[in-house]
């Protein structure tokens, strides 16, 4: 298996990039492709000590920037390395496609090289949060900020099948998020895809609430783009404010200090559940191809866990998957 990672996208490139493919060489024994400036590819894997027998480099020239316009710079930048990278992808050089770099230009350009599963007509990125009955996939977290009801019952069918078998879920539950868990509450969009949800193959449980999404109530939240990516932000947010805020009063209580260090497994257990880079990276599904999409501040263990992630994509052949539940409608 080889996974081709765009080694110019994060806020810390290549270094992360370098040392997280490193690190997953390592661990999982597969093949990696690094695209971006060689040179200094060249040099983060000479600080490393890696020796390059699992690791092979293509030259990109130019990085389309966070701050640049997605489909602009898609079109412009022809030898970025997220446009490079996803053309040796779709040319069959590599199983799957991993970057921390500009969302909006790895959703166009995945768009455009790889084209859209049959029957897709919207991507979407799908992203696990933990939930006090283990984990949840909501989806979209930014791909599609203006979606038809059908694009959220696609998401709902490529959700569901990643649910099944990547998590293990048997029978994902399928909640779509409102404001109300009541049919009549929503915007006319959000009722309209009720009814199609409600009409489909799916083990729809109906609306759920923000409240909902940590207590486990679904397996599949489905939301748009907007939403959802406000929900990953926020909640980045409120689990790095709860964190500080333990810090702080553990530092200013000498019995809490004495707490802490007795109850530090229990500690250490739920930042791990927390922490956004055990997660690795998220899917962007309905695309044909495997690509795996990054925070932009991911560190090398985040990078190394999205490799995980692509690999298992590609073992267990998600979007066979998918094709097949959508065949089914």
């Amino acid at each position: 298996m080889r996974i081709i990672v765009d080694a110019m996208g994060s806020d810390n490139s290549p270094k992360v990039e370098v040392e997280g493919c490193v690190q997953a060489v390592g661990e999982f024994g597969c093949d990696i492709m690094l695209v971006g400036d060689r040179t200094k590819i060249e040099e983060e894997l000479a600080r490393c000590g890696a020796n390059g027998s699992n690791i092979s480099i293509e030259h990109a020239a130019s990085v389309i920037e966070m701050r640049e316009p997605a489909a602009l710079s898609v079109r412009r930048k022809r030898d970025s390395s997220i446009v490079v990278a996803l053309e040796l992808l779709k040319s069959g050089k590599g199983d799957a496609f991993i970057s921390a770099g500009n969302t909006g230009a790895v959703v166009c350009a995945a768009t455009l090289s790889l084209r859209l599963l049959p029957g897709i007509e919207r991507p979407g990125i799908a992203i696990i949060m933990p939930s006090l009955t283990g984990t949840s996939v909501i989806i979209d977290v930014g791909a599609n900020i203006d979606p038809k009801p059908l694009h959220l019952l696609q998401y709902g069918i490529m959700a569901d099948a990643y649910s099944r078998y990547i998590l293990g879920k048997e029978n994902p539950a399928i909640g779509l998020l409102n404001v109300g868990e009541e049919e009549s509450k929503g915007t006319g969009f959000l009722k309209e895809t009720h009814t199609l949800l409600g009409e489909s193959k799916l083990n729809f449980i109906g609306n759920v609430e923000g409240r909902d999404i940590y207590a486990g109530k679904a397996d599949v939240i489905i939301c748009d783009g907007y939403v959802g990516n406000v929900i990953l932000k926020v909640s980045e947010s409120v689990a790095w404010t709860i964190v500080e805020l333990l810090k702080r009063e553990i530092k200013n209580d000498i019995i809490a200090s004495l707490g802490a260090v007795l109850s530090g497994s229990a500690f250490n257990e739920l930042k791990k559940k927390m922490d956004y880079s055990e997660y690795g990276g998220a899917p962007l599904l309905g695309v044909d191809g495997r690509c795996i999409i990054c925070h932009g501040s991911s560190s090398a263990k985040a990078i190394k866990n999205a490799i995980r992630v692509a690999a298992e994509f590609v073992e267990r052949d998600v979007n066979k998957h998918i094709l097949e539940e959508l065949g089914s409608y």
